[in-house]
């Protein structure tokens, strides 16, 4: 199936030109018709593509999933230039509840790792209001530390023994990246999706910004406000982005995958 979902190529990153609606099939197929078999969802937009820009190493890790949807209006108009006509982009925070409306209905097995316990706590209540029979067979939250080995193994084996269907990881770009191109052999699970700050959101413990703010591609500014600290690069990147992708568009420059 992910064959016949087309792309293009962002600065040298492959980013797929789907919808939430096909995203949701796709996972779906993998969960039920793949089990045995690792998939990798990369939800990101500008901020993913620009740290790929700095770090080559990093742009081989998200060259490697077998998904890259569009999560950010960015990279909407690019691929409306292109000729592809995306209506919205493919936030984490959206992914998931659609999804979970699906999972709500056929039981798919969820485990969210990442964020506070505090976090954590809030998103189950919050889900399973909401959704009365989402199976949510764990959670971790890690120490906001380099863990041991020993540490790292038990969050592996804790995991697998869950057997999810799905495992949302939040430690936030790029960490949640590199955390899942590292562990993809050990771990066994069907799909595996990098969320961002989706928990936060969904758990109530950061406001979600109005949808029209988010549709005009203008949740980075939200975020500023209430996160200045952690989104600040971002704001910096705006300008920098805008000016490599003009060069692509215009044949002056292509980036390498």
């Amino acid at each position: 199936m992910i064959n016949q979902i087309p792309s293009i190529q962002i600065l040298g990153n492959r980013v797929h030109m789907v919808q939430i609606p096909e995203a949701i099939e796709l996972v779906s197929h993998w969960i039920e018709k793949e089990p045995k078999k690792f998939h990798w969802i990369i939800v990101t937009g500008m901020h993913g593509i620009m740290e790929a820009h700095r770090d080559k190493n990093f742009k081989e890790i998200l060259n490697s999933a077998d998904l890259f949807v569009p999560d950010g209006i960015s990279l909407i108009w690019i691929a409306r230039l292109r000729g592809f006509p995306l209506k919205k982009r493919v936030c984490g925070t959206d992914l998931m509840l659609e999804f979970f409306k699906i999972a709500n209905e056929r039981g798919y097995r969820n485990f969210f790792y990442g964020d506070t316990k505090e976090t954590l706590d809030l998103l189950s209540k919050k889900l399973l209001i909401n959704f009365p029979n989402l199976k949510i067979v764990g959670s971790h939250s890690p120490p906001f530390r380099s863990l041991t080995s020993e540490e790292d193994a038990e969050i592996i084996k804790k995991i697998n023994q869950e057997k999810p269907d799905i495992l949302w990881v939040a430690l936030g770009l790029p960490q949640q990246e590199r955390w899942i191109f590292e562990h993809k052999e050990k771990l066994k699970v069907p799909v595996v999706v990098g969320v961002g700050a989706a928990f936060k959101f969904l758990s109530g413990k950061v406001k979600r910004p109005p949808k029209w703010i988010g549709d005009l591609g203008f949740e980075w500014l939200w975020r500023f406000f209430q996160e200045p600290r952690r989104v600040w690069r971002r704001v910096l990147d705006i300008p920098f982005f805008i000016f490599l992708v003009l060069l692509e568009l215009i044949g002056l420059k292509r980036w390498k995958k």
